[in-house]
C-alpha cells in the first residue's frame, strides 16, 4: 500500500524543463524539483543517458532521407549555423545540393564549421558574422549572401537565447536580450529576406525552430516562453498572408537531440536526464540527424502542400507530459489489481445505501 501510494503521489509531482543556465544560480536541489529537461535540449553522454528498453523498436535512421540534388540551385540560410542543430541542418541542406550561409555572432566558431561541412559535402557553404537583434546588421549580412550566393529560397531560423531562472529574479534586461534575439530577431531576419523573396517573385520557405512549451506554457523560462510563441504566431500568421506571394512559413518542436556538449551545468547529478528519460515514450534521444532530415524535407518540394504548421519531434514527450494521468503508468500490475477492487468495493457500498 506504501508504494502504491508513492505511485499515486506522483501525479501530484512538479516536473523539470531544461533550459541554458544564465543569470540564475540553480541547485542541484532546485533542479531535481523542476521538471524533466526537455524541448530541444542538446546533450551527449550514452552512459550517463541510456535508452530505455523500449527504444529498439524505435531504430534511428541518420542517413538522407531525401533523394540527391533535392535542393540543387538552391540557397539556404541558417542561423545559428555553426554548432549544434544548426550546425547539423547546414550538413544535410549542403549535402542535397543546396549553396550554404550559415550566420551567428562568432566568426571563428563559423568559419571552422564551414570548413567541416565543405570538406564534408563538397558544397559551397559561406559564414557570414551576424547580430541577429540589430536590424541594420541583418540588412548587411543579407546584402552579403545575395550578393554571393544569392537571393535566400529557404531560411532557417535556428539562432536561440534562454536561461532558467525564477521569473521573480530577472531583470528587465535580461527578458529584454530573449526578447530581441528570439521574436524580435527572427522578425527582423523574416521582414528583411521576406521583402526581397516578394520582390524577385521567387517564392521561398521559412522554417523556425521553436518548442512545445508554446502551447502549455512553462515556468522558470518566461522570457522564452514568450518569445518563441510570438515566433510561432508570426510563422503561422505569415503562413497565412504570404502564400500567395509564394512563401510557405513552418515550425519544428524539437524534444531532446543528441548533438556534441553536454550539459552537465545544467544537471550535474544526472538525476534530471533520467527523468527526463523516463518522459519520453519510446525511451529515447533524438538524433540530430533525425531534425536534419524532418527540416529538409520540411523545406523541399515534397512538403509543398505544408504550410502555417508546427511539426512536435520529440518521441511522444510533450503528449506524455500534458496528459494529466499519464503518471499512472508508475503503478504495477499489482497495484491496479489492488485498486480496482477498492473500487469495486467503493462502488458497491454507495450502491448499498441508495
Amino acid at each position: 500500500m506504501a508504494s502504491l501510494t508513492r505511485n499515486l503521489r506522483l501525479l501530484g509531482e512538479t516536473t523539470c524543463t531544461r533550459m541554458n543556465l544564465s543569470e540564475a544560480t540553480i541547485t542541484c536541489a532546485r533542479l531535481r524539483q523542476m521538471r524533466p529537461f526537455s524541448v530541444g535540449t542538446i546533450l551527449k553522454d550514452e552512459e550517463k543517458y541510456p535508452s530505455l528498453p523500449q527504444a529498439k523498436h524505435f531504430p534511428i535512421k541518420k542517413d538522407t532521407m531525401l533523394p540527391p540534388g533535392s535542393f540543387a540551385g538552391k540557397v539556404v540560410l541558417v542561423t545559428g549555423g555553426g554548432t549544434g542543430l544548426g550546425k547539423g541542418m547546414s550538413m544535410k541542406f549542403s549535402s542535397l545540393g543546396a549553396k550554404v550561409a550559415i550566420a551567428s555572432r562568432r566568426l571563428p566558431v563559423l568559419e571552422s564549421a564551414a570548413s567541416e561541412i565543405k570538406a564534408a559535402t563538397g558544397g559551397t557553404v559561406l559564414p557570414v558574422q551576424l547580430d541577429i537583434r540589430d536590424p541594420e546588421a541583418v540588412k548587411v549580412a543579407v546584402d552579403k549572401i545575395e550578393q554571393e550566393l544569392g537571393i535566400p529560397s529557404v531560411v532557417v531560423h535556428n539562432a536561440a537565447g534562454n536561461f532558467i531562472s525564477p521569473t521573480e529574479r530577472l531583470s528587465a534586461n535580461a527578458f529584454q536580450t530573449i526578447l530581441d534575439i528570439v521574436l524580435k530577431g527572427t522578425a527582423f531576419l523574416t521582414l528583411d529576406v521576406g521583402k526581397r523573396m516578394i520582390k524577385a517573385q521567387s517564392g521561398g520557405v521559412f522554417l523556425a525552430i521553436t518548442t512545445h512549451y508554446t502551447n502549455e506554457g512553462s515556468g522558470f523560462v518566461v522570457p522564452s516562453a514568450c518569445a518563441k510563441s510570438g515566433v510561432e504566431t508570426m510563422m503561422k500568421s505569415l503562413g497565412a498572408e504570404w502564400g500567395r506571394q509564394g512563401i510557405r512559413m513552418n515550425c519544428i518542436a524539437p524534444g531532446p537531440i543528441e548533438t556534441e556538449g553536454a550539459f552537465g551545468r545544467l544537471d550535474p547529478t544526472g538525476e534530471a536526464a533520467r527523468t527526463m528519460m523516463d518522459q519520453i515514450p519510446e525511451g529515447r534521444l533524438g538524433e540530430i540527424e533525425e531534425i536534419a532530415n524532418l527540416a529538409t524535407f520540411l523545406c523541399s518540394d515534397y512538403a509543398s502542400w505544408i504550410n502555417a504548421e508546427t511539426v512536435t519531434l520529440d518521441g511522444g514527450e510533450f503528449r506524455s507530459l500534458a496528459g494529466e494521468f499519464n503518471k499512472l503508468r508508475k503503478v504495477t500490475p499489482e497495484q491496479w489489481d489492488m485498486m480496482e477492487q477498492m473500487i469495486r468495493s467503493t462502488n458497491k457500498n454507495s450502491k448499498s445505501k441508495m
